[in-house]
């Protein structure tokens, strides 16, 4: 389920940046709404996913009420789904050194 997230996250944190760095200005420069239409949905899809998926690995992993809330707020901030997606990362692989030891 980790894995997902992860994809889910990084997926969701692309939608953000297409939305806020292409669509917005495709909207507001170029007369193009459609642009935002089409970014806002599947960003609005994705964030509902990724929020889903943040609580139930919340309750599955016992996260503390804190670490949960900064990872809601990492789909919020632009960018930060990729910090936090490094920080995942680098935790799965020291669960998989503390297990192999």
């Amino acid at each position: 389920m980790m894995n997902r997230f992860r994809i889910v996250s990084m997926l969701e944190g692309v939608s953000f940046l297409l939305l806020l760095f292409v669509a917005m200005p495709a909207k507001y420069q170029f007369g193009i709404p459609e642009a935002v239409t089409v970014m806002g949905w599947a960003h609005g899809f994705l964030f509902m996913a990724y929020v889903y998926m943040a609580v139930n690995l919340s309750n599955r992993y016992m996260w503390s009420p804190m670490y949960t809330i900064g990872v809601v707020l990492a789909g919020m901030i632009p960018f930060a789904c990729f910090v936090l997606e490094m920080r995942l990362k680098r935790d799965a692989e020291q669960e998989t050194v503390l297990a192999s030891s």
